[in-house]
């Protein structure tokens, strides 16, 4: 009996033991470039842009989608607003370098509390709100609750409300008590990692993804037990959230642009983007087409004219699209992209 339990054991422990060897590998490759600060009995994680001194624009605080972390929206936007703004990249509780926090920080209100005062503490007084994907769901809430520190939202393929059918099921399983565990420290690993490649070329799709997109953002950082533990757990929360917050985002006074694209797979737009141009008095829908999930990467030109419009700059967001949609259409060109099936580490939303 003895040798029968050993020999079930033990292939669990080699598991275990090489997503732990990973997982100090994943943390070796992409090393925190944040700083960590106290928030109320845990520590949030962030990127601090300190304010230039000839800066043209507001303070803007960067939220990251689902299976991410700051490095995404670090390398999207960074170097293109360096010099013209204070900026704060922020890891989501719980995700990249950040502490989970309470059980609060499980949905996108207590998250958008968390960020609210780090900005607090950071000395943010007022910033615009740049969220994608499920930052989106953040961005609605911070907007909501903490409007004296708004000058502006900024929607990026966002998911804000009820959309039909449910999860994937390995979010379901991440945050089983007792086989949950035994999943994110055996399974999530080696199943993500053999998965990585065509899910990140997926959250792309039908757009190329950046050749150098996995080396400079760290998706693989998901991939830690508790990180993936975390993950699903906003997953499985965020449905029952958005039904009920969503009725709610026609109380959004601030300035508001949602900015997606027409072939986003991920994140269905005609139901989240313009159920937000419906919900929210006075925002602008702009959509570009042939992007799918990440116009933070293909169509940076645009979301960067939409913060300088919520500044207070003129800017025809309109026409700025459709000349992001001919220079997309010009470097697409003879190039065909193949598509890829959903993956563990990026599914909607």
């Amino acid at each position: 009996m003895l040798a029968e339990v050993s020999a079930l054991l033990a292939p669990l422990a080699a598991a275990i033991g090489y997503s732990t060897y990973k997982a100090r590998q994943f943390e070796h490759a992409y090393p925190n470039i944040g700083e960590l600060t106290d928030v109320g009995g845990y520590r949030m994680n962030a990127v601090h842009i300190e304010r230039p001194e000839n800066a043209d624009l507001p303070a803007l605080v960067f939220i990251h989608g689902a299976s991410g972390n700051l490095l995404d929206q670090v390398v999207a936007f960074r170097a293109a607003l360096e010099g013209r703004a204070e900026m704060l990249f922020v890891d989501r509780p719980g995700h990249g370098y950040s502490e989970r926090g309470g059980a609060e920080n499980a949905v996108p209100s207590g998250q958008a509390d968390a960020i609210a005062r780090l900005m607090e503490k950071r000395g943010i007084e007022k910033a615009i709100i740049v969220g994608h994907s499920f930052g989106g769901a953040i961005t609605a809430a911070f907007g909501l609750r903490h409007p004296d520190k708004t000058v502006g939202l900024l929607f990026l393929a966002p998911a804000t409300h009820p959309w039909p059918g449910g999860i994937d099921w390995y979010y379901h399983v991440a945050t089983v008590p007792i086989v949950g565990w035994l999943f994110n420290h055996a399974i999530v690993v080696p199943l993500g990692l053999s998965r990585l490649e065509r899910g990140t070329l997926n959250i792309f799709r039908p757009n190329p993804r950046p050749a150098d997109y996995i080396e400079k953002t760290g998706p693989s950082l998901v991939l830690r037990p508790n990180a993936f533990h975390n993950n699903a757990a906003d997953f499985k929360r965020l449905l029952a959230y958005v039904k009920e917050q969503s009725l709610r985002y026609s109380q959004i006074t601030a300035p508001t642009v949602i900015i997606t694209g027409d072939s986003d797979e991920i994140v269905w737009e005609h139901l989240h983007s313009r159920g937000l141009a419906r919900d929210i008095s006075g925002s602008e829908l702009i959509t570009v087409s042939g992007v799918g999930h990440k116009p933070d990467y293909l169509a940076t030109d645009v979301a960067i004219a939409a913060m300088e419009k919520i500044s207070g700059k003129p800017r025809d967001l309109q026409a700025i699209a459709r000349r992001a949609e001919e220079r997309l259409a010009a470097a697409s060109r003879d190039q065909t992209v193949g598509t890829v099936p959903p993956s563990i580490v990026y599914s909607p939303p």
